[in-house]
């Protein structure tokens, strides 16, 4: 649906299946009810997650033509899309494989492209579209240090082949779209400080030497052109996980020149430890709760003195629980946006509230979307039918940026 602040939807990772068939089921049997609880007659956008397999299974002109049709015919329309997972992302393990094949790899460009392709196939004219992917690769699988350098020296050529690919599609057709690279806890790229200086002192000195040769630019529109074909994914979840200041990094961002090409909309869990052993067993018994064998939760702890202590999952912080120089946690593990508190525990709603305030006040991306993909696992006393879970997620969304708009 349109916004004053942009477009809004939510991301169709939240279900299960990995075929285009299922993807096609999912979407018939859920979209249309949630497009009039959230949006009435008016147009809805959808944010669509393709596993590589999917991906592959629309290439063919029925199914293209089959799903435009029913765009069409149900009021909807895709604006962006969920490029991160490219395997299995629900009924197994998934863990650190979610960034599996990464962006060191050929398959992971070959399946960018061929989103881009069908993306820009399904975008409404006139309107920007953009793909949300992996932080270049998963740092622990670069413990040397020589490694971790090369594995994203290769990345970044990679991504530089995809943005060549989306300039000569511009030029070719006139529709523009963006890479969204989503930082994220233990990502190559984990934080906005990490992002803006791969982008500054990789990124783009890269392209300058590699795209001018290619496209016959100059230097200069080499890196203009990477500015707004390469964007960043603010994943809400992940930054409060870091603790990291929103308007802080929002203004970094701004000030470098650094496009968001999307808002994904998510919050964590958190909770204060208190040094009471009693209280702070009962906390961690909490988070245990959450402690499920699909993905990753990686904790992030604050220290009394503000440093942090990174977990790379939740087990490996649970077995930690006691340290008495920790002063909270906060967990990757998305729950509902419109929950706050989890009888001990607590949601980084706070977080979502702030971002969208600027969004609302100064809108600094045109895509945002709701991306709550953690359903099949949350505890069974939060899972409202999936249906109800997404329109309860996106009208707290939409009230949130009306307030105090003019707006019904």
């Amino acid at each position: 649906m349109k916004l004053t602040s942009g477009h809004l939807s939510y991301c169709t990772n939240i279900h299960s299946g990995e075929s285009w068939k299922d993807h096609f089921a999912a979407l018939k049997e859920n979209f249309p009810g949630i497009r009039k609880q959230v949006c009435g007659n008016q147009a809805m956008g959808i944010g669509l997650r393709l596993s590589n397999s999917a991906s592959l299974d629309i290439q063919g002109a029925e199914e293209l033509r089959e799903f435009k049709e029913w765009l069409s015919a149900n009021n909807a329309y895709v604006f962006t899309m969920n490029g991160f997972p490219y395997g299995d992302f629900h009924h197994a393990v998934v863990k650190d494989n979610v960034h599996a094949p990464d962006w060191t790899s050929k398959e992971r460009v070959d399946y960018t492209i061929r989103l881009f392709n069908t993306l820009a196939k399904l975008l409404p004219e006139g309107m920007e579209g953009g793909i949300s992917t992996s932080p270049l690769s998963y740092r622990f699988w670069f413990p040397d240090k020589n490694d971790f350098q090369n594995a994203v020296f290769t990345a970044t050529k990679n991504i530089i082949e995809i943005a060549e690919e989306l300039i000569r599609i511009r030029q070719n057709s006139g529709v523009k779209m963006h890479l969204d690279i989503e930082p994220e806890p233990d990502g190559i790229l984990e934080s906005a400080s990490e992002f803006v200086d791969w982008f500054e002192s990789v990124l783009i000195p890269l392209s300058k030497q590699i795209l001018p040769g290619r496209l016959s630019i100059s230097p200069e529109e080499a890196e203009q052109l990477i500015r707004e074909h390469i964007c960043l994914c603010y994943d809400v979840c992940h930054f409060a996980i870091g603790y990291e200041s929103h308007s802080d990094v929002i203004e970094l961002l701004g000030n470098k020149g650094i496009r968001v090409g999307k808002i994904q909309i998510s919050a964590a869990l958190k909770a204060d430890l208190p040094l009471n052993p009693e209280f702070r067993s009962g906390i961690a018994d909490a988070f245990a709760n959450y402690n499920e064998p699909t993905y990753l939760h990686q904790v992030v702890a604050r220290k009394d003195d503000g440093l942090l202590i990174r977990y790379r999952d939740l087990p490996e912080a649970l077995s930690d629980y006691t340290n008495p120089l920790v002063r909270e946690w906060r967990a990757h593990f998305h729950v509902p946006v419109f929950i706050r508190e989890l009888g001990l525990l607590q949601s980084t709603q706070d977080d979502i509230s702030e971002v969208l305030k600027i969004q609302k006040n100064r809108p600094f991306t045109e895509h945002m979307e709701v991306e709550t993909y953690t359903w099949e696992v949350l505890p069974e006393a939060l899972k409202i039918p999936i249906g109800e879970s997404i329109v309860r997620e996106l009208n707290w969304v939409k009230e949130l940026l009306l307030k105090n708009q003019g707006h019904e």
